[in-house]
């Protein structure tokens, strides 16, 4: 396969016209060597090779150097890796891109004609300064000294360059250069962005529309005819940014030979004479590419290229002749290369054209100006521009402002026992500012008073800490000398990050009248605490106030405030905790609440500024009354562990079904009940659990074993990824007693019924196949009562085994084969000495990747020793009831090791399959090579395996 490319969308918007950009220029060099030109590497010892990768000697083509690079034994792959590599890439200077249309091959030494070659084409640069195939072949057969890839240990690697100039995109300029402006890829949209470009330049449906109904209150992310209008809008207005050969006219007369090409009813009172105005343009292959146009919006002989965000000027030979298709014959000029010319299949191709009636040329190129478009349109897009315009200003001069967010009492109050348990505040949901750096801080306070009513000479600010124990707290106030600091000097003072924010604290003294006072000035004594009250009855946490306490001073003194700031009662007794530590390691939770001795100081407490002390009613002795959290700790450690489970069906794996709130302490056994309890289950050991694969999401393949794990966050983590998804299912019978059973999905064929049935087989685990056998027996519809039944494993379209009936199936895994039932026809059972058992598949040639690829259902079929295709032609059409128009089209190979040598009718069939015994019969089939009709489905990788093209009934 090809080294994927990736677009990445740049911005939210659906549809973004591109930016200008202004980059240093990089000019190809002027060297004497071809544009084209063979390079052949010999590797000798190749099997003796211990690198992971290997660099071929440095070659010149269109003065540029490259290399290959392979990969012997595959790029975490079980294939050749092989890519073309720009040698000199970490030398040459920024912008630099490079084009090349290439070919990599590894010679068989032994039949030329068997040698692998594959071509492709792509523009190099830093981020991508090799290209090629992580796939190229499977190292099997590389190494296997039968094939010729290998002869005495040395292996030979050819690869076909050709060079073409590129335009200097990172200096380029679209709208100084061209007039117009393209359109960003926003992730593999490059078709997209050429038709969207060939229709606005046809000026009367552009026209068009901009007069669609549209209203001020549309959202462009749900009205098409909205996100259309303000594209064109942004296009008009903006300075910002199997191959055969077709060959198409610039002009198109649809009324020569009579008008033949006309439909019936097509208007032949007018001339039909049509001129080129636009070639959609297909770059690649079948199997990917890219997308682009040639435009020539005023029907002039200046043509333009409309490739994503570059628009360029073209010349008309660009633009029609080379998108003809085909090949092109490359020829060799250097002498020190092979000499002999090289074909190219042209990767460029039109795709789609579009002419314009002469008659018509006048009103469909017409005039469309601002007068066009309506005016709340103009108003809300000039706006979006100039917000754009300013995010954008913004993004430039970063490095010239800092962000100040600045949490308030305010914000405790919001986030505490909302968001915020174990801490204070969330700094992204606090006010913020963006402040020059060079900005004095005593500014800065002025614009706080602006913002929060605040005046200067009341504002006392803090800074925040992150101490040892992962707690973020208050940790000072600044200092007068500090305040007199420019807001960039403060900044490092509280983060030495050249992107860190900075976090301050304001505190607001209050007076009875809720005014605000002068902040009294703060000793060494004083420590600056904040409370937060737990009310185990609502099981609510909640912020209640911060204040001053003196470090010899003691929690008995301040109970009538604390009284007074929870709304209780002066005769209620309180207990007090410090919330000093827990672990923000996620897989470690770890919860530090530590109790309070009223009598002793808050220095012996070891308290300082920034402590949080949660305190609630004492639990009263001998109270009925019993809560889930009856204090501080128990709630602080449930909100920690809880975890809210979204489960769905497995038969269902993309739906959430319902979601629980568990513990990530709960056993197995909790989950379960809990799960079952939901459903309205008796029994919870009817309840199988599946955990979720994070990287494919998906069930994962095994299912979680009764009592297999300890805890739910043991069933929730996917190697270093954990998840809020599990899957479950409702058994009929106990999970217990199921895991003593072996459970197999078989999927029965009728010998004479157009169908598939999928039955669900539960025996003990010593059971046979034929057990199996005969318990299907029971289940299924057979053509006659003396019908012998098989057992195949199936994996994407080819058999590959008959199971024996004394064969255990405890270790049959049914998982990544398809287990295949079926009746053994009576040809089979009246096998001749001289007869031949063969596999027959159905396949198609990928002639991209010139490979072989098999769909349809595999069969068996006995072939006689003298029997000719053409006799066996008529058995297999009359086995698969195609009709005769159908199979007239199909072709008849017999394939091995994946390539098919196709048969003639007079060729006698057996004579070409060898003995069992013989190495590679395994992999020899009849071949039947046709179009696949089956409708194409979506599957996930591992559920292709059990496609069937018959319908499918599913039994458990």
């Amino acid at each position: 396969m090809l080294v994927p490319h990736s677009d990445l969308p740049n911005g939210p918007q659906p549809m973004e016209e591109a930016q200008a950009e202004t980059n240093s220029a990089v000019d190809a060099p002027v060297v004497d060597d071809p544009l084209s030109a063979r390079f052949t590497w010999t590797i000798d010892r190749l099997t003796m090779l211990n690198t992971k990768k290997l660099y071929s000697d440095v070659f010149l083509v269109g003065g540029y150097k490259w290399r290959i690079l392979i990969f012997p034994k595959g790029n975490n792959v079980d294939h050749l890796s092989m890519y073309l590599d720009v040698a000199d890439s970490g030398n040459l200077p920024y912008g630099w891109s490079r084009y090349a249309q290439f070919s990599l091959s590894i010679v068989n030494q032994i039949h030329s004609k068997h040698s692998i070659r594959k071509e492709t084409q792509h523009q190099f640069n830093a981020r991508e300064s090799d290209w090629g195939f992580t796939s190229f072949m499977p190292v099997g057969e590389l190494y296997d000294p039968t094939r010729g890839y290998i002869v005495n240990d040395t292996c030979i690697v050819e690869a076909d360059v050709a060079v073409r100039k590129v335009i200097d995109y990172w200096s380029h300029d679209s709208k100084k250069e061209t007039g117009s402006v393209g359109l960003k890829n926003q992730g593999a949209t490059c078709y997209m962005n050429s038709l969207l470009q060939t229709l606005y330049h046809i000026p009367y449906f552009r026209k068009a529309v901009y007069h669609m109904p549209t209203t001020e209150n549309d959202n462009p992310s749900g009205s098409i005819p909205l996100a259309l209008q303000s594209l064109f809008y942004k296009l008009q207005y903006n300075d910002t940014s199997i191959n055969d050969r077709y060959e198409f006219p610039l002009q198109l007369d649809l009324d020569r030979e009579n008008g033949k090409y006309l439909s019936p009813d097509a208007d032949r009172s007018v001339r039909n004479l049509y001129t080129l105005h636009s070639v959609l343009v297909h770059s690649g292959g079948v199997h990917g590419g890219h997308y682009y146009a040639y435009i020539r919006p005023t029907l002039s002989d200046q043509w333009f290229k409309f490739d994503d965000e570059r628009v360029t000027k073209e010349d008309m030979k660009r633009a029609l002749e080379e998108q003809y298709g085909g090949e092109e014959e490359l020829p060799q000029t250097n002498p020190g290369f092979n000499n002999a010319p090289f074909k190219f299949t042209k990767y460029s191709n039109a795709y789609m054209l579009v002419y314009i009636r002469e008659v018509d040329k006048e009103k469909i190129i017409c005039n469309v100006d601002e007068k066009d478009i309506a005016e709340h349109l103009r108003i809300r897009l000039k706006k979006e521009q100039e917000e754009k315009e300013q995010k954008r200003k913004e993004k430039a001069e970063a490095h010239l402002y800092t962000i100040i967010k600045v949490a308030r009492n305010e914000d405790l109050f919001e986030q505490i026992g909302k968001n915020i348990y174990f801490d204070l505040v969330d700094h992204d949901k606090v006010h913020s500012f963006r402040i020059q750096k060079q900005k004095p801080f005593k500014l800065f306070k002025e614009e706080v008073a602006k913002e929060f009513g605040i005046p200067v000479q009341f504002q006392r600010f803090w800074l925040w800490a992150k101490r040892q124990n992962h707690t973020y707290r208050p940790n000072r106030p600044l200092t007068p000398l500090e305040e007199a600091q420019s807001v960039g000097q403060l900044r490092e003072v509280s983060n030495k990050s050249n992107n860190a924010e900075l976090k301050l604290f304001l505190e607001i003294e209050l007076g009875l009248d809720l005014l605000p006072l002068s902040p009294p000035e703060k000793t060494k004594e004083e420590i600056l605490l904040f409370f937060k009250f737990y009310d185990p009855f609502k099981e609510e946490l909640r912020y209640v106030g911060r204040l001053f306490v003196k470090g010899s001073g003691k929690p008995v003194e301040l109970l009538t405030k604390l009284h007074e700031m929870a709304g209780l009662s002066p005769d209620e007794k309180i207990e007090l905790f410090e919330a000093s530590h827990f672990d923000e390691i996620k897989f470690e939770p770890n919860i530090m609440c530590e109790h309070i001795d009223e009598r002793a100081t808050f220095r012996v407490s070891q308290l300082e500024d920034g402590d949080i002390i949660c305190f609630q009613k004492s639990p009263q002795s001998g109270s009925s009354q019993q809560f889930r959290y009856p204090d501080v700790p128990s709630f602080l450690d449930y909100v920690r562990n809880r975890q809210v489970v979204r489960f769905r069906s497995l038969d269902k794996p993309k739906e959430d079904e319902f979601c629980l709130e568990l513990s990530k302490f709960h056993t197995y056994d909790d989950v379960v009940e809990r799960v079952a309890q939901h459903l309205g289950l008796d029994d919870p050991t009817k309840v199988r659990l599946t955990s979720h694969n994070c990287y494919s999401q998906q069930p994962k393949p095994q299912p979680i074993k009764y009592r297999g794990v300890e805890h739910l966050s043991d069933m929730l983590v996917h190697y270093n990824q954990t998840t809020d998804i599990l899957y479950y299912e409702v058994l009929d019978i106990p999970l217990p007693e199921l895991q003593g059973l072996k459970t197999l999905k078989v999927a029965f064929h009728h010998a004479t019924k157009d169908e598939v049935v999928v039955h669900t087989i539960r025996l003990p685990k010593q059971s046979t196949v034929g057990d199996v056998i005969d318990d299907l027996k029971t289940k299924v519809e057979l053509s006659h009562p003396n019908a012998e039944l098989r057992l195949l494993e199936v994996f994407y379209h080819k058999i590959y085994k008959i199971f024996p009936p004394n064969e255990k199936i405890e270790n049959i895994n049914d998982q990544y084969w398809t287990l295949r039932a079926e009746e053994i026809p009576e040809e089979e059972k009246n096998f001749g000495p001289h007869d031949r058992l063969i596999h027959v598949y159905h396949f198609m040639k990928d002639t991209a990747q010139n490979q072989v690829q098999n769909f349809g259902e595999p069969f068996f079929l006995v072939i006689r020793e003298d029997e000719t295709l053409a006799e066996v032609k008529v058995r297999v059409q009359k086995k698969l009831q195609v009709p005769d128009e159908e199979y007239s089209k199909w072709n008849f190979a017999f394939l091995s090791m994946g390539r098919p040598e196709y048969l003639q009718d007079d060729d006698i069939v057996a004579s070409r399959f060898q003995r069992r015994d013989v190495y590679g019969a395994w992999e020899q089939y009849l071949g039947l090579e046709h179009t696949d009709h089956a409708p194409k489905r979506s599957h996930t990788t591992n559920q292709n395996r059990h496609t069937f093209e018959k319908p499918v009934k599913i039994y458990n």
